[in-house]
């Protein structure tokens, strides 16, 4: 499978979880997509630097081509599914943990 095949994949199982499994419901909140403007500044600074300056080098026939900040699109996508699921789990099991 090909990183973009992947970094699909990941976005949909994250909003399949957040919006049907779990039922966190993340998506639907405008605090969530405040906060991830934030995260995502910080991955486009982070990933341009890595890829800017050649640490990470992607082969060009496993991603798509468009890049941003220097960092194929893909990382976007696998950033938003990372982070996302992380958030999602910890709000689930906060619901369920006793505090």
């Amino acid at each position: 499978m090909t990183y973009t095949v992947l970094a699909v994949v990941g976005v949909v199982v994250t909003v399949v979880m957040d919006l049907w499994l779990l039922r966190t419901r993340l998506l639907t909140r405008p605090l969530f997509w405040t906060a991830y403007a934030i995260v995502v500044f910080f991955q486009l600074l982070t990933n341009g630097l890595l890829t800017g300056f050649e640490i990470v080098v992607y082969d060009p026939d496993a991603i798509l081509g468009p890049r941003v900040v220097h960092a194929p699109v893909e990382d976007l996508l696998f950033g938003f599914a990372l982070v996302t699921q992380t958030l999602i789990w910890w709000v689930w099991w906060g619901r369920r943990l006793p505090g």
